[in-house]
């Protein structure tokens, strides 16, 4: 379940609302009709000891075609914990994480 994941760097947390924005519109645009539940973006804000956080999406294994579109880097997926739904069905939790149900 954690294969195929993409992520991409939305930049300096102060700058992100842009290419954020651009995501959440490529999303409605690729999945309107959709109603699958595994199809969803997530972000997180990252250090790594840095003095400024980078915001990280990460695209689910289901919105592949939407990481293609963003040039979005193959990676494992990532844990839970720090995660925010960018955009996707709130379901997509349970069936993206299955292991770490709250």
């Amino acid at each position: 379940m954690k294969k195929n994941w993409h992520s991409l760097s939305l930049g300096d947390g102060m700058i992100a609302d842009e290419p954020t924005e651009e995501i959440r519109a490529a999303f409605r645009e690729l999945y309107s009709t959709t109603e699958a539940k595994d199809i969803a973006v997530f972000t997180r804000n990252e250090s790594e000891g840095r003095l400024h956080c980078e915001v990280i999406a990460y695209f689910s294994p289901a919105a592949s075609a939407l990481a293609a579109l963003f040039d979005a880097e193959p990676c494992s997926g990532p844990v839970r914990s720090g995660l925010g739904l960018l955009v996707g069905d709130a379901e997509s939790w349970s069936q993206l994480f299955p292991e770490s149900r709250t």
